[in-house]
């Protein structure tokens, strides 16, 4: 894909920013009309960015559908009922030390923003932004990812067709284009990726202190505990780690699994793949690729890390990698340390009141993953798990996890009680007490990150709030003019009194 010039970046970034100053975007019946415009066009265009998702990660239809399509449709949808309101300027309390005075919020749109988008969910994750972009009021530069040409040309078609670009427009390219961009000044940037690009993006935008959302991801950890029903919780993890093959950004990471059903829980979930997508799940219709060779191979690699309790198959051709558990005890590992993107399942095991499974094991030489650690690196690995002795599951899940970067995500299977425990001494972007992503399925609750995870959040209201500014506007009445505030503070004891 050929990357958009330089010049043609600032080109268009001037003429939004020239529209923007024209006010035609304030008015929310615009606002409304290209929601309306942007809707139709998805729907015009549904065919082509699945058969340009099939190519591009072979992602059937009807998972397109539901984590791309229906969710960016609800999306619009929520925005074209709710703009009114949201948009309307609001009366707030006043008090009393300010009377005779009126006080409102009034909501206004940041200016001109930047979006840029990862591959794994190309439409969802580029044009979801842009429904608040436009809701709010904003003009929008669009920047998809390069890994996926095929979506990535067909939404620049779709928006160019859609739009003019003086409003909003589309620009293809690789890091160089993101540099271009970044050198640009923006009312707002909105960047989804990984967190080192996220920080390539803060500290550009720190340098014209232009407002910022990230949405980074992470390692999200997967507790099951033995009080959990082990299907559904097979079922359910099977689920979302082969969704989209594993390269999702809340998608379950790493497994922390109750020693004590460790074996049932894996037998469950080879029983629920193959439920899912047949008895060879490379000839499945609904079983994503990965994106390209290099991601294949980084993923491939994980593989040599650790005992593979289940799966392990791959096949370059088709950049397939089998779902597959690894049981690995050494936290120091890259498998552990970096986010997977992809359908590997790192298994940490721990006993109650035991410490880590290779300590209640009478024989850990014997259970040890086939991975060689530095030895510089042992000792505190080794001290990290006698730290764990006499610790009930639950606090070793909860040490396991604090001593890391805040994941996107957080997911407990077990007694609720027992997770509301875990959702209360950890932190993370989101989650979900027996169920594993499906918390970004409610509009009604915000998706963001937090710390390493990311900053900001999106969604219906929220990805409104987060192209907007709002003001604080008093009106204050110029009769009576009372006098209190003026030097030299007459009845200054009483006005006291009452501050």
């Amino acid at each position: 894909m050929q990357n958009t010039s330089t010049e043609k970046i600032r080109e268009i970034a001037k003429s939004q920013r020239e529209f923007f100053a024209t006010g035609a975007t304030l008015d929310t019946d615009f606002r409304k009309r290209m929601l309306e415009r942007l809707l139709d066009a998805l729907q015009a265009w549904e065919q082509r960015l699945a058969q340009a998702l099939w190519e591009d990660m072979h992602k059937s239809y009807e998972e397109a559908y539901v984590t791309e399509f229906s969710i960016l449709k609800g999306e619009i949808k929520a925005h074209l009922k709710n703009l009114d309101k949201w948009s309307r300027r609001e009366k707030v309390p006043t008090p009393m030390t300010l009377f005779p005075s009126r006080s409102y919020m009034v909501k206004e749109p940041l200016g001109c923003a930047l979006i840029i988008s990862p591959w794994n969910y190309q439409v969802q994750l580029l044009l979801n932004p842009l429904v608040g972009a436009i809701s709010a009021g904003c003009t929008a530069l669009l920047k998809p990812s390069p890994y996926v040409p095929n979506v990535s040309e067909t939404i620049g078609k779709m928006i160019a067709e859609t739009f003019n670009e003086k409003y909003i427009a589309v620009v293809q390219g690789n890091r160089e284009v993101n540099a271009a961009l970044l050198e640009e000044r923006w009312d707002m940037i909105f960047f989804t990726g990984s967190p080192a690009l996220g920080r390539t993006v803060m500290a550009a935008a720190a340098r014209n202190l232009t407002p910022v959302v990230l949405e980074l991801g992470g390692k999200s950890p997967c507790i099951i505990d033995r009080t959990a029903d082990i299907n559904v919780a097979a079922r359910r993890i099977a689920w979302g780690k082969t969704l989209n093959s594993g390269q999702t950004c809340i998608a379950p990471d790493y497994l922390i699994v109750h020693e004590a059903i460790k074996d049932e829980f894996v037998q469950a979930f080879a029983q629920e793949v193959k439920a899912l997508h047949g008895d060879d799940i490379f000839a499945s219709q609904h079983y994503v690729h990965m994106v390209n060779g290099k991601a294949y191979e980084r993923v491939c690699s994980y593989l040599q890390q650790g005992k593979i309790l289940y799966g392990g198959r791959t096949d370059a051709t088709t950049r397939c990698i089998e779902p597959t558990i690894l049981e690995c005890m050494a936290e120091d590992a890259p498998v552990m340390q970096e986010e997977i993107f992809g359908p590997i399942f790192p298994m940490i095991t721990f006993s109650e009141g035991a410490g880590s499974a290779s300590a209640a094991d009478g024989n850990p030489a014997a259970r040890a993953p086939e991975v060689i650690t530095p030895a510089a690196r042992a000792p505190e690995a080794s001290n990290r798990a006698a730290t764990r002795i006499g610790q009930s599951f639950t606090e070793q899940a909860i040490n396991f996890i604090v001593q890391r970067e805040k994941p996107l995500a957080l997911y407990f299977f077990g007694e609720e009680k027992q997770g509301w425990e875990i959702i209360r001494k950890t932190s993370s972007g989101g989650g979900c007490i027996n169920d594993v992503i499906m918390h970004i399925a409610n509009g009604n609750m915000p998706f963001g990150g937090v710390g390493n995870s990311g900053m900001g959040r999106y969604h219906h209201r929220h990805s409104f709030e987060c192209f907007t500014h709002t003001r604080s506007i008093l009106v204050s009445s110029t009769s009576p003019d009372l006098p209190f505030r003026y030097m030299p503070y007459r009845l200054f004891r009483w006005i006291k009194g009452l501050m």
